[in-house]
């Protein structure tokens, strides 16, 4: 017999339009934010980014193939991994079911991360994925962007991320255990794994320009995180007590199952601040 609330179809019904409202003002609201969002000051960005693609180095400017609309996902590929992060994986196996959609609305997407082209291209076909992956190696792009650190802001404590300085000072005794367990399957120590953490920026090219306009990191991705929309509308929500996810070739054929209080995993997983 369920501990769940149980009801009438008629209570059902009742309880369930008292949601739709919550439900569509949630929309409405969603939607004034990001007329806020589009209505953000563009900066203008002078610094010559330069990139290793596919299709040889190109510079930021070239990664918007045409299009007038560029979002990057920086995505948790350090120098040093030995595979991507598997939040950010987790995200990515999204990506290739609507790029071709948003490169047909003036939009392109690229993920960007700072371990080598070889490297990324190597994950890229262990997963399966087509999306445009770029290496920033030897770039300033991620530190500018704030989604990557050095060792001396880690042992300071002064890393600026999610638009707060400080913090993610890291010692052996603080690691929490989703950090080290993820560095471990990137085949890297904690301190390492956090140097890179997760974000979205966008740009748009005019006249030859680029201006940076909208970033966001933590939780600010969380609506590109395919899999956690549809667990908000399963009966048991995201029911989860830590990380549970895994690269999609890392599950058991029976699949992984998860339970527990509602916790969101998606910040402590990446090591991000929520």
């Amino acid at each position: 017999m369920t501990e769940h609330k149980t009801g009438t179809r008629e209570q059902w019904l009742a309880a369930r339009l008292e949601l739709l409202e919550a439900e569509k003002e949630l929309t409405r609201r969603g939607d004034e934010v990001a007329r806020r969002r589009q209505a953000l000051p563009w900066v203008r960005l002078d610094k010559d980014y330069q990139f290793e693609t596919e299709d040889g180095n190109v510079s930021l400017a070239d990664l918007f193939k045409g299009r007038s609309q560029l979002l990057v996902y920086h995505f948790m590929f350090g120098p040093d991994y030995t595979a991507g992060c598997p939040s950010c994986s987790a995200i990515a196996d999204g990506f290739d079911g609507f790029v071709a959609h948003l490169a047909n609305h003036d939009v392109m997407l690229s993920a960007v991360s700072r371990a080598p082209l070889a490297k990324l291209q190597a994950y890229k076909r262990r997963m399966g994925w087509t999306f445009p992956w770029a290496s920033s190696r030897g770039s300033d792009f991620n530190f500018d962007f704030n989604v990557a650190f050095t060792e001396a802001q880690q042992r300071g404590g002064t890393v600026e991320y999610n638009y707060r300085l400080g913090g993610h000072a890291m010692d052996a005794a603080t690691v929490p255990a989703p950090v080290a367990q993820f560095a471990a399957t990137c085949g890297t120590d904690a301190s390492t794994y956090r140097r890179d953490l997760p974000g979205l920026s966008a740009f748009v090219i005019e006249d030859g320009v680029v201006y940076h306009t909208y970033s966001t990191y933590a939780r600010g991705v969380d609506g590109l995180w395919g899999m956690y929309q549809w667990l908000d509308r399963a009966p048991r929500g995201r029911n989860e007590t830590g990380p549970w996810w895994r690269r999609h070739d890392e599950y058991d054929k029976g699949g992984s199952v998860a339970r527990g209080g509602h916790h969101h995993a998606a910040s402590s997983g990446c090591g991000a601040q929520g």
